[in-house]
C-alpha cells in the first residue's frame, strides 16, 4: 500500500499521496485560493502569482508546489491575503474590467469571477494602457490592452498543439504576447487551431464571431465603453456592484445563446466540444477537458470551419429533374418518384440491379438504415462506402493477423510510446490534434518518433529519422526489418510463444526480404533500415501509424499486414503505448464500416454469407435476406457500365469527384438509369441526378459517430434543420415507408438501441451511457464495459491468439518513359476532401483559395518553371490544370497534388486530382491504387501568382520553438517582485 503524507491544511488534517499538486489539492477540498495563470490541462505556468499560500510558514506559489513531504498549508491569513490581493492588483493594472459591454462575460472569465469571489472592492494600481493596436487574423484576434500575461496561449501553442508559434516577449519594455519572430498573427506560423482563445482567461484572445456579437452592449464604440466604465466606477463604492451589473447581464446572455455539446465532423479524430450559437450563427466552438478525444484541443477546421451549416448554397428543397432542367418539389413528390424508380426497376430487373452508397460524414444510425434499407426493403447486398477509397485495406489486414478491424489503443497511446512511426502518413495535416498528441510527447517527454513517407511534410521534418522509400515499395523494408529481428534473436519470443499462431510458416516466407534486396527495392540505405531494425527492438513500446500513402497503393491489404506483422514479432500490442493505428480519414468512416454499410458485412463486421448471423437478421426484419455478397464502390461503376446496375442512391458522398478515375465515374453517373444524390449542397455528383434531396449536416442533428480509435460519442441538435431539408435518418426512413416499410422510428436512440440488438461489438451501447461527454470504445460488452486497449484478453480469433500472415512482394516501382513524374496526392489542414464544406468557410478559401501542385525545386529548375506557373498534367486517363507551387516538401519527379477541388462551387473540374488517376485497386479491397499515379507536364506558363496566399503559413514562414512560456525570463526582470518576498521579509 502506497504510504501517504499528512498536510494540515487551514488547521484541518488530511492524508494525502505523495507526488499530488498542492493546488489541485486545495482545490479538491473545495477550499477558494486564486489562479488565474493555472489551467488543468496546462499545468503549473507561474506566471500571475495569485495562488500564493503559507507553506511551512513561507510564502509560495500552490500551482508548482508538489506535495512529497508533511506539510502545514494556510490559504487564508493575513500575510496569504496580502500577497494574493498584490497579484490581483497587478493584474488589474494589465486588464480593464469593463465586464458588462465585454463579449467574454458569459460567465466563464477567470479575471471577473476570481475578482468576484475573493471579494476585491479596489485595485491598488490605476490600469495602464500598453502602446499596442489589437491585431486581427482571420479566425481570432489579440487585444494586448487587455492581456495579463499569464502565458495560457503560449504553453498551449508551445507544448500542447506543438506548433511554436507564440512567445512572450520579456525584454520590451512593455511586454507582450508575439507571433513568430514579432509578425502579425496573418503573417506568421499560426495555422489557426483557436487553441490559444480557447485557453486564454478573459478577453485578450478572442473568437472574431465573438466581438461585437455576444452581449447586449458589446457592439459600442471604445469610447463609449471606456466612458461608460468610468462612469460606473465613479458612481459605485467599489467592483462588488459591478459584478453584481455584470453577472445579470451574462445571465440574460444564456438566454439567447445556445451551448450544445456536439463531435468534429471533419476527420476521424473525434473532436469533441461546445458549439456556442446565437439564432443560426456559430459565435464560437469550445472542446473542454473532458472530451474524450482531443481534451482542450482543435485545428482550424474545427473550431472555425462551420460558415458552410448556414450558407445561402445550402440546399433547402428536393429538386426533381424535369427535361433537361431540375424543379424544386415538395417532399412528398420526391419521395414518390424515388419509390415508384427503385418499384420499377427491382420488379422487372431484380434487386441486385439497385446499388446504394452510405456516407462517412453521416451518423451511426444513417448508416445503420442506409443497409437496412438496402438489404430488408430492396433485397439486395449492394451497399458500400467510402472505406474503400481509403481503410479497407487497413481493415482487411487487422483482420487477417489480429481479427479487429480498428486502431489496437487509444489516442492517448501515441503519447505514451517509447517510439512513434508513421508510414505513409501526413498527420500534422490529415489529423492534426493526434499529430499534437505525438508532437508532445517527442518534444517533452523524448519519445523517439520515426517517419516513412515519400514526402517531406512537416511529421517529416521533426522526425529523429525521416526514410523515403520509393513509391508502393513499404512491405519490402517492414518484411526486413522482421526478417533482421528474428534473424538476431530479437523478437519478443515469449509474447510469439503465448499469443501468436503460424509464427514458421511466416518466417519461412521472409527468406527473400534480406536487408539488400530492400535497400534495392525500395531505396533506403540497408544501414539505416539495421538502425530502425535495432531501434524498434529495443524500445519498449511501439506504436505504428499509417494512412492513405499504405492504403491507397495496389497492395494496401499487404502492407498494413505488413505493419501488423511486425507488431507483433515484436510483441507491440495488449500493453499502453503499444499497437496499430489506421487514423481513418473521415469523422464516421469507422463507424458507417461498424454499421454493415459493406456489400459483405452486417452491423458489427458479421458475415452476410453466414447463415447464423444471416437467420438473426432475417427474423428481426422480418424477411428473406440475400446471401451472396454485393457489389462494392468501384464494381457498381463498372456494374452500371455492363448494364447489371440501374439505380443509385447516393448520400453525403461526392463520388463524381472522389472516386478514381473520374472520367470512368462520371460517365457511369450519365448512364445510369437513375440516380438519387442527398446532401447538404448541390455538389458536382449532383448534376448527374435525377433527384437530389437536401440533407442536414451534422449541427442539424442528433445521433452517434465512432472516431479512429473506436470511440462512440453523441453529437446533440444545435440547430433546426434549414429551410425543408431533413437529417438523413429521417429522409432514409420515408424512403423506406413509401416502399411500404413503415419503421416508425422517432427518434436516433430507437436506431441505436436496434443496432445493439443485432451487434455484439455495439451489445452495451445505448444513449443514456453515452449522455454528455460519456464515450465508449468498441467491443462494448452488455454491461457497458468496454476496451480502450484491444486484446487484454486475447485476440479475436476462436483460440484467442494472433496470426502471422506470409506475403510475398511484386509490386516494384518502375519509372515509366513517357508518364515520367510520379503524382502524389492527400489531404491539406485547411480543406477537407473534396472541399465542398471547406471551401464555403472565407477564412479558410482566403488561406487556401484553389487547389495546386507542388513540384520540386530540381523538377523546376529541369523544366524551366517557377512558382505560379501554369501547367498541364496528362496522364493515361485523363489531364488537369493546376499552377504550381514550388518546395522541397517534394524531391525530383515526385509531385503533389491536394485531393480538395472547388469544383462544385466554381462548376468546373480542371484541378481534380480524379482526372489522372486510374482504376486500378488493391487486389484484396477493391481500394483505388490512388497513389500508384503517373503523368507528363506540358508547360502553359512559365511562372505567375503563387496558388497560395503569402500568409499561408507553408509560405516562409519561422516558427519559434522554446518550452513553455519562459517564466523565468519574468522573473529576471528588474521590475518584477515575487509577492511572496514582499510579504516574507
Amino acid at each position: 500500500m502506497q504510504q501517504h503524507l499528512i498536510v494540515t491544511l487551514d488547521g484541518k488534517d488530511y492524508l494525502v499521496e505523495p507526488g499530488t499538486n498542492l493546488l489541485e489539492f486545495i482545490k479538491s477540498r473545495d477550499t477558494f485560493v486564486p489562479s488565474i495563470c493555472y489551467n488543468e490541462s496546462l499545468g503549473p505556468i507561474q506566471t500571475c502569482d495569485t495562488c500564493t499560500v503559507e507553506i511551512d510558514g513561507r510564502i509560495e506559489r500552490a500551482c508548482s508546489t508538489t506535495i512529497d513531504r508533511p506539510m502545514v498549508v494556510n490559504t487564508q491569513n493575513d500575510r496569504v491575503q496580502t500577497s494574493q490581493k498584490e497579484a490581483l492588483d497587478r493584474i488589474l493594472e494589465k486588464h480593464q474590467l469593463y465586464c458588462t459591454v465585454c463579449d467574454y462575460n458569459n460567465g466563464d472569465c477567470e479575471i471577473h469571477n476570481t475578482m468576484d469571489q475573493w471579494g476585491l472592492q479596489h485595485q491598488t494600481y490605476e490600469y495602464k494602457e500598453k502602446p499596442y493596436e489589437k491585431d486581427y487574423g482571420p479566425f481570432y484576434r489579440y487585444a494586448p490592452n487587455q492581456c495579463i500575461l499569464c502565458g495560457r496561449c503560449v504553453e498551449v501553442c508551445q507544448d500542447v498543439q506543438v506548433n511554436e508559434t507564440l512567445t512572450i516577449d520579456w525584454e520590451r519594455q512593455q511586454p507582450r504576447v508575439i507571433w513568430d519572430n514579432d509578425t502579425s498573427i496573418n503573417d506568421s506560423s499560426c495555422v489557426g487551431c483557436g487553441q490559444c482563445a480557447t485557453v486564454c482567461p478573459c478577453n485578450a484572445m478572442m473568437e472574431v464571431n465573438m466581438e461585437g456579437n455576444a452581449g447586449y452592449m458589446t457592439d459600442l464604440e471604445p469610447g463609449s465603453l471606456a466612458a461608460m466604465i468610468d462612469l460606473t466606477k465613479k458612481a459605485e463604492p467599489g467592483y462588488g456592484p459591478l459584478f453584481a451589473v455584470s453577472d445579470s447581464e451574462a445571465a440574460m446572455r444564456e438566454e439567447r445563446i445556445e451551448k450544445t455539446k456536439t463531435v468534429c465532423t471533419y476527420c476521424g479524430v473525434g473532436c469533441s466540444f461546445d458549439v456556442w450559437t446565437k439564432d443560426r450563427e456559430v459565435l464560437k466552438v469550445q472542446p473542454q477537458p473532458e472530451s474524450p478525444a482531443n481534451h482542450i484541443s482543435t485545428c482550424v477546421k474545427g473550431k472555425f470551419g462551420w460558415d458552410y451549416v448556414d450558407s445561402d448554397e445550402r440546399l433547402t428543397q428536393p429538386l426533381v429533374r424535369k427535361g433537361n432542367e431540375f424543379v424544386e418539389v415538395g417532399w412528398e413528390e420526391a419521395i414518390n418518384v424515388i419509390a415508384d424508380n427503385f418499384k420499377d426497376i427491382r420488379d422487372n430487373k431484380g434487386s441486385d440491379h439497385l446499388a446504394f452508397i452510405s456516407s462517412s460524414k453521416a451518423t451511426n444510425e444513417e448508416s445503420y438504415l442506409m443497409q437496412k434499407l438496402a438489404r430488408q426493403v430492396i433485397g439486395t447486398n449492394n451497399v458500400d462506402n467510402c472505406s474503400r477509397y481509403c481503410q479497407a485495406p487497413a481493415t482487411k489486414g487487422l483482420f487477417r493477423t489480429v481479427g479487429h478491424g480498428g486502431d489496437s489503443g487509444s489516442i492517448d497511446d501515441l503519447e505514451k510510446a517509447d517510439m512513434v512511426v508513421l508510414i505513409g502518413t501526413n498527420t500534422a495535416e490529415a489529423h492534426p490534434v493526434i499529430a499534437s498528441r505525438i508532437k508532445r510527447g517527442h518534444k517533452l517527454y523524448n519519445n523517439t518518433l520515426n517517419v516513412f513517407d515519400i514526402r517531406k511534410h512537416e511529421m517529416a521534418q521533426r522526425a529523429d529519422n525521416f526514410y523515403q522509400p520509393k513509391p508502393g515499395t513499404d512491405l519490402v523494408w517492414l518484411s526486413a526489418v522482421a526478417k533482421y529481428i528474428i534473424d538476431h534473436d530479437k523478437h519478443d519470443k515469449a509474447f510469439i510463444d503465448e499469443w501468436v499462431d503460424d509464427f514458421d510458416e511466416y518466417y519461412s516466407t521472409l527468406e527473400t526480404f534480406t536487408m539488400d534486396y530492400a535497400e534495392e527495392t525500395t531505396g533506403i540505405p540497408k544501414e539505416d533500415l539495421i538502425d530502425f531494425a535495432e531501434q524498434m527492438a529495443a524500445a519498449n513500446a511501439v506504436s505504428i501509424c499509417w494512412a492513405m500513402g499504405v492504403t491507397q497503393q495496389d497492395i494496401g491489404s499487404d502492407t498494413s499486414t505488413a505493419i501488423s506483422n511486425l507488431l507483433l514479432v515484436t510483441g507491440n500490442y495488449r500493453r499502453p503505448g503499444t499497437g496499430a493505428y489506421p487514423l481513418r480519414g473521415h469523422n464516421n468512416v469507422q463507424g458507417c464500416s461498424d454499421m454493415g454499410s459493406m456489400p459483405d458485412k452486417f452491423t458489427g463486421y458479421q458475415n452476410v454469407t453466414d447463415d447464423e448471423v444471416r437467420a438473426k437478421f432475417e427474423r428481426a426484419y422480418g424477411t428473406t435476406l440475400p446471401s451472396e455478397v454485393g457489389k462494392d464502390n468501384h464494381q457498381m461503376m463498372e456494374g452500371i457500365h455492363a448494364n447489371e446496375i440501374n439505380s443509385l442512391y447516393l448520400y453525403g458522398e461526392d463520388t463524381g469527384i472522389v472516386d478514381s478515375n473520374i472520367n470512368f465515374v462520371q460517365s457511369a453517373l450519365e448512364k445510369v438509369d437513375f440516380l438519387v444524390v442527398q446532401d447538404a449542397f448541390f455538389t458536382y455528383t449532383a448534376s448527374f441526378a435525377d433527384v437530389v434531396l437536401p440533407a442536414s449536416p451534422s449541427l442539424e442533428k442528433s445521433g452517434t459517430f465512432t472516431n479512429t480509435e473506436r470511440r462512440i460519442q453523441r453529437l446533440y441538435q444545435a440547430l433546426d434543420p434549414k429551410g425543408n431539408s431533413k437529417p438523413d435518418w429521417q429522409i432514409i426512413q420515408a424512403i423506406a415507408k413509401a416502399l411500404d416499410h413503415d419503421w416508425g422510428y422517432t427518434d436516433p436512440s430507437e436506431i441505436m438501441d436496434e443496432i445493439a440488438s443485432l451487434t455484439p461489438l455495439y451489445s452495451g451501447v445505448n444513449y443514456d451511457r453515452l449522455e454528455g461527454y460519456n464515450s465508449l470504445q468498441w467491443p462494448v460488452a452488455p454491461d457497458g464495459s468496454d476496451e480502450p486497449t484491444l486484446y487484454m484478453n486475447g485476440f479475436n480469433f476462436d483460440n484467442g491468439k494472433a496470426k502471422l500472415y506470409p506475403l510475398t512482394f511484386d509490386n516494384f516501382f518502375k519509372q515509366d518513359d513517357v508518364y515520367d513524374l510520379h503524382v502524389n496526392n492527400g489531404r491539406l489542414l485547411e480543406h477537407f476532401h473534396e472541399g465542398n464544406m471547406t471551401y464555403r468557410v472565407p477564412g479558410i478559401s482566403y488561406k487556401v483559395p484553389n487547389a495546386f501542385v507542388e513540384i520540386s525545386p530540381e523538377l523546376a529548375e529541369d523544366r524551366d518553371i517557377h512558382e505560379g506557373a501554369e501547367v498541364k498534367l496528362i496522364s493515361d486517363t485523363g489531364e488537369a490544370e493546376l499552377t504550381v507551387h514550388v518546395t522541397d516538401r517534394v524531391k525530383g519527379k515526385e509531385i503533389y497534388i491536394p485531393l480538395n477541388s472547388n469544383s462544385s462551387l466554381i462548376g468546373e473540374q480542371a484541378g481534380a486530382i480524379n482526372l489522372l488517376t486510374n482504376s486500378d485497386v488493391d487486389k484484396d479491397s477493391d481500394t483505388p491504387s490512388y497513389k500508384r499515379t503517373s503523368c507528363r507536364m506540358e508547360v502553359k506558363t512559365r511562372r505567375g501568382k503563387s496558388p497560395l496566399n503569402p500568409t499561408n503559413f507553408r509560405v516562409d514562414k519561422q516558427r519559434k520553438p522554446q518550452y513553455s512560456v519562459r517564466v523565468q525570463d519574468k522573473w529576471e526582470r528588474d521590475d518584477y517582485i515575487f509577492p511572496g518576498n514582499q510579504v516574507n521579509k
